[in-house]
């Protein structure tokens, strides 16, 4: 965690020293209804983070209480996804261990007249609810007895009802100015099976009346969560205090990560899988973290990210940028260097002999000298991109075009004596001739070049797949416009599938494994898509970046 001060430290602290509390436990409780995105690490890095500071705990706790949009698979993806950011449970908890002791507790505000039994639809009930400028309207059947209150509420949970036809409200104030506390509905009816309990339970508590229960139970000293729910302390502590919980959890609201170009939103996202917007969750251009953990960004990176945001409460939105910015950071030091080409075209060097194979030195990481070299080979015939050559140059295009002379990286100089062309015009290879005395690392000072194209051998070659990603939403603003949703702003060019070759001694990359190919950009091997045939290679991110901390 950072060393600095924010204000949640500032309270821990102040707690610690006055004895409220003798240590200090956080917990991180994601709803399991969809995979964890980048917001929630900014969450897991307060949570965990400000707990080993002080030398506390952190819980794990699913708040599993919605069996409709909940799945064992959400479980076993947030999991994975904690341990790969490198934080480590004290507990591994879920609200539905609870589920009992939270009935007996509706049962007491029942039996203390501060809980009652409404047969209003959902659709009343927000009728009766009043708007944030307008109170709200008592429902008839609030002034029921608390013996029949009680025997509606054991008859719900006995399944003698239908989904919807009775709900458990919390008997407030309706004419509250906060509209959390007008008389909200801590208890639905819902006939499905849950991925923990299975079929035990038909009623089920609701998140604002379950999460403060969770927190008092376990012993959490420090609730923290987003600014949305604010509005929701009271509610929080209303509850805490009228269940009669021996402990008292104190909640403190922290501004929510928003990034340009980005959809925060577990529901969005699942919307954006369901109808195949992306393959899945961890689609690299999702910002999921099984998305960005696919694409190559590397725990560290995201950890020195959400050490840069700080806590604070403001929430404005962060350049998407900036997460980049670290990942480059990250990698700089880590990352072989090698030669991709991902659009090909053939080069033939006329003039060295035929059959002929030299190895030439390459430094693996020259920003890192302790990781040595590598060999790589060259032949009469080489690969460049496309985007190297043009036949009718602008001014100050230094790269290789007919009568121009550049340097191939690791290796000689060219220089283009002839273009080939298909009979459409395109072309389709290029006759160069190279200058023996020319080659890198031996001291030749003839004469300069203003280009240095990156290459590899045709002859060793090895066929591999690129992922070219751009931000998968277009506007960061996509939700303002009237009318319109974020469906309508969904980038149609996010991927770009090209076909190249990269460096032979690249053989045996395993899924993960990350490389700066030569002005391309950062690059790890593609988990799902990769095979024994062909490596897949995933674009974390450019090698350039406009961004300044």
């Amino acid at each position: 965690m950072d060393n600095s001060s924010n204000f949640i430290k500032n309270i821990i602290k102040e707690d610690l020293e006055t004895g409220k509390h003798d240590s200090v436990i956080t917990r991180f409780p994601p709803e399991p209804n969809g995979y964890l995105h980048i917001g929630h690490a900014k969450s897991i890095f307060i949570n965990f983070g400000l707990a080993d500071e002080f030398n506390g705990k952190t819980n794990l706790r699913f708040d599993d209480t919605n069996p409709l949009k909940e799945d064992v698979e959400y479980v076993n993806a947030i999991k994975k996804d904690v341990e790969w950011l490198g934080y480590k449970w004290e507990n591994l908890l879920f609200a539905s261990d609870y589920f009992e002791e939270m009935y007996n507790r509706a049962i007491l505000l029942i039996e203390k007249g501060l809980a009652y039994v409404d047969d209003l639809s959902a659709d009343e009930i927000r009728e009766y609810r009043g708007t944030l400028t307008e109170p709200g309207k008592e429902s008839p059947f609030r002034t029921r007895s608390i013996d029949e209150n009680l025997q509606l509420f054991k008859a719900m949970r006995n399944g003698e009802f239908g989904n919807g036809e009775k709900v458990l409200r919390a008997k407030i104030d309706m004419a509250s100015p906060n509209i959390n506390l007008r008389d909200p509905v801590i208890y639905r009816i819902s006939h499905a099976s849950h991925h923990n309990t299975g079929d035990k339970w038909c009623i089920y508590p609701m998140y604002a009346f379950a999460h403060p229960l969770e927190d008092a139970i376990e012993g959490v000293t420090h609730s923290l969560c987003t600014t949305e729910f604010e509005d929701q302390r009271p509610l929080y502590d209303w509850v805490i205090r009228e269940c009669e919980m021996e402990s008292t959890p104190q909640q403190i609201e922290f501004g929510r990560l928003n990034i340009t170009n980005t959809v925060m939103s577990k529901r969005k996202l699942k919307q954006l899988v369901d109808e195949k917007y992306v393959d899945g969750w961890d689609d690299p251009r999702m910002p999921t973290i099984s998305g960005l953990r696919r694409k190559g960004v590397t725990p560290e990176a995201i950890q020195a990210f959400c050490k840069e945001l700080g806590i604070s409460k403001g929430s404005g939105a962060v350049d998407s940028a900036m997460l980049d910015h670290f990942v480059r950071e990250d990698l700089k030091l880590k990352a072989p260097r090698t030669m991709g080409v991902l659009n090909p075209l053939k080069v033939i060097i006329t003039n060295y002999p035929e059959g002929q194979v030299e190895m030439l030195d390459a430094e693996i990481n020259p920003e890192n000298p302790e990781m040595g070299t590598r060999q790589i080979p060259f032949s009469r015939e080489i690969y460049i991109e496309q985007e190297d050559f043009m036949e009718n140059p602008p001014k100050k295009y230094f790269r290789l075009f007919p009568g121009n002379e550049v340097r191939l990286k690791h290796a000689y100089f060219i220089k283009c004596e002839d273009v080939i062309k298909d009979e459409n015009g395109n072309v389709v290879e290029l006759h160069c001739t190279y200058d023996v005395e020319t080659k890198s690392g031996s001291g030749f000072t003839g004469r300069k070049v203003k280009g240095t194209l990156h290459w590899v051998d045709a002859t060793h070659a090895i066929p591999a797949e690129f992922r070219l990603y751009e931000p998968l939403i277009l506007d960061e603003d996509a939700e303002m416009e009237e009318g319109k949703t974020f469906l309508d702003y969904v980038n149609n060019n996010s991927l770009e599938i090209v076909q190249g070759f990269i460096e032979p001694n690249m053989k045996d990359v395993q899924p993960y494994d990350k490389f700066q190919f030569f002005r391309h950009g950062y690059f790890s091997v593609d988990a799902k898509y990769t095979t024994e045939e062909k490596p897949v290679f995933n674009r974390i991110v450019s090698l350039k970046s406009s961004f300044k901390l």
